[in-house]
């Protein structure tokens, strides 16, 4: 680039030199882009300034009426939405990033209620913004339309319930006796957070679909979802390390029952409610979210991304990263005491070998094979005390109370229980739904549905997820690029095994009720960034990538 040289003819010559030499186009070109980053620099300012006046406003009301605990989320809660409605790209790439970290922010933040939502401050004004975006140039938000008909099924069977079940309940309570008083309730309002639950994170499809433009955002959001997974596992070695040490001491020296019961007393710098209990055998660690079980269904899922990207990454580099990424969950799911992590993680890996094809791919299969499988033994061999516990623990509990007998207890007890065909009302059975109202614990998720919407909402739902499954599997093979297809072959699986798992219930709650929506748009994408590869590569000469028309 010509360096300019102020008040000398020196100066004044070489700058008629360099215009001559450089194009009219390309000084337009350098123009216009200067003017867009100081109107894009005006815009952020501004929008800052307003959202911290109007956010400070709200705050100071709420400091008056609830607190600081209240003030402090009501101020970052209307900058965060105010930015997020400006630009919904970034915000939902902050929402990726805040899915798998929002536990441990949570209680360093004084563990409000308002913070449990704060992910949906980026969420929610980010699918306004795409919505508006989609409406100005005619494409449609619902993708793929298959699923359209299905989805419109399960959203008014869940509207019926809303207004009669939940309705009914709100403006005709049950009577009590003459000296009882039932408890306060909102049943409309549980309904709705019970909604919320049910199918808030379907536009999570569309959203991951115009999210990626082109091959370099795909990469960088599968890289940095292995990056969040291998942050998060660190840190769950560390969380492990800190309580086998003495410097988290976890519920070691209680009694009776609080030696087995996880609690935020007992959290250890990252997450929250953990058991660590070794005299008894019992350890049950959170990771980074807040409570074990969502981190045992994080390193399940993590599973998948990892074993895409570890075979699939066009970068030797990530494809190590991956693979490595997949050895932290393998060992997070001993060490977290979780028995369903440490059953489902090779399961699942095991599946994706023989149902993506990379089994017969002896290649790059034996190689990593070999790899994983002796870091593992390693890690078995110098730690036989530590698997030998968690073994026992698995089929004690096991043949304590079996799976499948289980399961089916709960869809027995939930049938008699439940009130009529359109369910017991919206949120009934849902956990977060509980500040509304009195809820059941459903511990198994369609009968948990069974219980709130009734069968007709679970057969419902049942083909709104049949219809992504098969949809899903056209997509994947249709795909011609090798590596695409081989990371649409793993979400679909992904997709597979979630749709039909019928134990605990992942679908509504972190991580998983936002990686199955969000997952399943990136494999709808995956043959339009096929499609595009293969035209640039017949192009000659070889032009850059072109981003989709769709900017948000």
């Amino acid at each position: 680039m010509t360096k300019f040289k102020s008040k000398s003819q020196q100066s004044k010559n070489s700058k008629k030199q360099a215009i001559k030499e450089t194009s009219t186009l390309s000084l337009k070109e350098q123009s216009a882009q200067k003017r867009k980053a100081a109107q894009a620099r005006k815009e952020l300012i501004s929008l800052l300034t307003t959202a911290t006046f109007g956010g400070v406003f709200v705050g100071i009301l709420l400091f008056f009426l609830a607190g600081i605990k209240a003030a402090v989320p009501g101020v970052l809660g209307i900058i965060i939405m105010s930015v997020s409605y400006k630009y919904p790209r970034q915000a939902l790439y902050a929402f990726i990033i805040y899915v798998p970290i929002g536990g441990t922010i949570t209680y360093y933040l004084g563990n409000s209620p308002i913070l449990q939502l704060a992910k949906d401050a980026f969420y929610v004004p980010a699918l306004i913004g795409l919505w508006q975006t989609c409406r100005k140039q005619g494409l449609p938000l619902i993708i793929p339309q298959g699923i359209k008909i299905p989805l419109y099924i399960v959203l008014g069977c869940s509207l019926l319930t809303l207004l009669f079940i939940n309705g009914g309940q709100q403006f005709n309570p049950p009577i009590s006796g003459l000296l009882e008083k039932g408890p306060p309730e909102i049943p409309l309002g549980m309904g709705i957070l019970g909604l919320k639950v049910f199918l808030g994170y379907v536009p999570l499809i569309g959203c991951a679909y115009y999210l990626i433009r082109d091959k370099r955002d795909f990469l960088f959001l599968s890289r940095l979802q292995i990056a969040l997974i291998l942050i998060c596992c660190v840190l769950g070695f560390i969380q492990y390390f800190l309580l086998i040490t003495g410097v988290c001491q976890g519920t070691r020296g209680l009694e009776g029952d609080a030696l087995f019961r996880a609690t935020v007393e007992a959290r250890c710098y990252f997450g929250g409610a953990l058991v660590y209990s070794p005299d008894e055998g019992v350890i049950r660690l959170p990771g980074t979210f807040v409570a074990p079980w969502q981190w045992a269904w994080f390193l399940i899922s993590g599973t998948f991304f990892t074993f895409a990207t570890g075979f699939t990454d066009p970068s030797p580099i990530w494809r190590l990263v991956g693979l490595g990424s997949l050895v932290t969950v393998f060992l997070n799911a001993v060490i977290s005491g979780q028995r369903i992590a440490l059953a489902l993680v090779p399961i699942c890996f095991g599946i994706l070998l023989l149902l993506t094809g990379q089994i017969g791919n002896l290649k790059r299969f034996i190689p990593i094979g070999v790899g994983l499988a002796l870091i593992v033994g390693i890690a078995i061999v110098t730690n036989p005390v530590l698997v030998q516990e968690r073994t026992e623990s698995f089929t004690g509990r096991w043949d304590a109370s079996p799976p499948q007998d289980f399961i089916i207890q709960q869809f027995e007890e939930n049938w008699k229980n439940v009130d009529g065909p359109l369910g017991s009302g919206l949120g009934r059975a849902t956990n977060s739904a509980r500040v509304m109202g009195k809820t059941k614990l459903v511990e198994t998720y369609y009968p948990k549905l069974l219980y709130e919407v009734g069968i007709i909402g679970v057969l419902a739902f049942l083909g709104l997820v049949t219809s992504l499954t098969i949809i899903g599997f056209k997509t994947y093979r249709s795909i011609k690029n090798r590596n695409f297809r081989s990371y649409g072959a793993a979400l679909w699986v992904f997709i597979l095994f979630i749709s039909y798992n019928t134990y605990y219930y992942p679908l509504d709650v972190d991580p998983v009720a936002v990686y199955y929506w969000l997952f399943a748009g990136v494999l709808f994408k995956l043959p339009e960034l096929d499609k595009q590869e293969r035209k640039d590569a017949e192009s000659q000469p070889k032009i850059p990538n072109k981003r989709f028309k769709t900017q948000f």
